[in-house]
């Protein structure tokens, strides 16, 4: 099987879905499920050979006024689109609904390939920070939407992002796919641990609190800062543990200082080292993720991963699957439900491990996994095209075009007939002329014009009026 997964973000950037494309890519490839081509925008300086797999970059302009950091590619760089052609992929699977996904369609048309589009971030939260217009949100988030539905499949990591692509417009089916993690089950031995977080003030007994992602102010960090200023007026001690970076860092950092948090709330920055971010998952006592913008939230999987349990909004997506107080634990989403949670916890630290223990049992899922149940819907996905279940939209235009003529038709002829009775009546009326009718309307007005002629002088007189009335009769107007 031949597999093209497309993306707009790809090493050097490495968020959510870039990551979820790199797993796809490497364990159907070491797994010998498939030959995998990624497409994505090229990054200026970036490499892209070493992969085990092929890596097609394409074009691309620098978009760090909408979103920093990334690149929109060109869907119209010829010679990479004919690279991807040559590939003849079986199933192309875009992981974006913006370039990614124009490129796909683009391939579908010379390749007859099926297209999947998996659904992992809500886009009007991203279209909401990028533009101020309520106009340019609107049309951008029908593109988008225009966009996804064309394609033959659409997939989303939880149930709570499904009903958000359908909030912003879509009708069509959708599958829950869920991404899993490449951590492995439990987590790193002491001394890792020791090195990793030696140089941060981390006393044995006082609780500490993880958050990993970006720093943006829409993940719930401003409502985590609030709860730990609310714990330290109430005199309880803990360690609070950012990791990560994002555009908001420099107004997060500015408010803990404000709020006088610093000897007790730490930013480690970005941390690509896989081995340290388990370590930071190993040593912590709670994950704190009070996002509702995540439809998935890979990192609350991460931190299970490790034995790690983890603090959600209730009714986020990133709560699905949770059972609170058993393998993680529900707040709402205000300052004061999460302080309150942390400052008076039932059972310490000792129950906070538990529950991550039931965590790593219960609801852990590896990329392995992940991927295997994936490479069974392609194969479900490709029974189906053998079957023609899946239509271009092009297909179904012409469909729809068809059952148009088709309605079309019949409509006509009901008006002919009804039409041509009319005529009946009115010509049995003026003349006795005798008149058959044929399927065709010229045949009937000839019939007509020859029956005429043969009525003689009393036809004579009235021919004149008879011509006209059918005339009117049969080309004018419908009732």
């Amino acid at each position: 099987m031949n597999i093209c997964l497309l993306n707009d973000s790809f090493p050097p950037v490495i968020d959510g879905v870039a990551n979820t494309v790199m797993n796809y890519a490497a364990i159907l490839t070491k797994e010998h499920l498939a030959e995998v081509h990624v497409a994505t925008p090229r990054y200026p300086g970036a490499s892209y050979d070493g992969y085990p797999y092929d890596v097609v970059p394409y074009s691309s302009i620098n978009i760090g006024n909408l979103m920093e950091g990334y690149r929109a590619g060109n869907p119209l760089d010829i010679p990479a689109i004919a690279e991807l052609m040559g590939t003849e992929p079986d199933i192309i699977h875009t992981h974006c609904p913006a370039i990614s996904t124009i490129v796909a369609r683009s391939l579908r048309v010379r390749t007859k390939a099926p297209v999947i589009f998996t659904y992992h971030t809500k886009f009007d939260v991203d279209i909401a920070h990028a533009v101020n217009s309520a106009f340019i949100k609107k049309e951008a988030a029908k593109i988008l939407v225009d966009n996804i539905t064309a394609c033959d499949e659409v997939w989303t990591v939880s149930h709570g992002a499904g009903e958000n692509l359908r909030s912003l417009g879509y009708e069509g089916e959708y599958r829950v796919v869920e991404n899993g993690v490449d951590f492995p089950r439990g987590g790193v031995d002491d001394t890792l641990v020791r090195e990793t977080t030696k140089d941060y003030d981390l006393p044995e007994g006082v609780p500490v609190f993880l958050f990993v992602g970006r720093i943006i102010e829409y993940k719930g960090i401003p409502l985590i800062l609030d709860a730990m200023r609310i714990l330290k007026e109430r005199g309880t001690d803990y360690r609070m543990v950012f990791v990560g970076g994002g555009t908001d860092e420099d107004q997060i950092h500015a408010t803990a200082e404000e709020y006088g948090l610093m000897d007790k709330v730490f930013f480690t920055g970005p941390i690509h080292d896989r081995q340290a971010l388990r370590a930071w998952n190993t040593r912590a006592d709670l994950f704190l993720f009070p996002s509702t913008y995540d439809t998935n939230g890979i990192v609350v999987r991460e931190a299970a991963a490790c034995g790690l349990a983890s603090v959600l909004v209730r009714g986020s997506c990133a709560a699905e699957g949770i059972t609170n107080g058993r393998n993680g634990f529900f707040i709402d989403e205000t300052a004061e439900s999460l302080a309150s949670l942390l400052c008076d916890f039932p059972g310490g630290i000792p129950a906070m491990r538990e529950a991550g223990e039931h965590a790593m049992n219960e609801i852990y899922i590896s990329w392995e996994d992940s991927v295997r149940h994936a490479y069974s819907l392609y194969e479900e996905v490709l029974e189906k095209k053998a079957n023609g279940e899946y239509l271009s939209a092009w297909q179904q235009r012409m469909e729809e075009f068809k059952e148009n003529r088709r309605e079309s038709a019949e409509q006509r002829r009901a008006r002919i007939r009804r039409r041509e009775e009319r005529l009946r009546e009115t010509l049995t009326g003026i003349a006795r002329v005798p008149v058959s009718f044929h399927e065709g309307m010229m045949d009937n007005m000839q019939q007509i014009k020859n029956g005429v002629k043969k009525a003689g002088a009393e036809a004579g007189r009235v021919r004149q009026n008879v011509w006209e009335r059918a005339r009117e009769i049969l080309y004018g107007p419908d009732e």
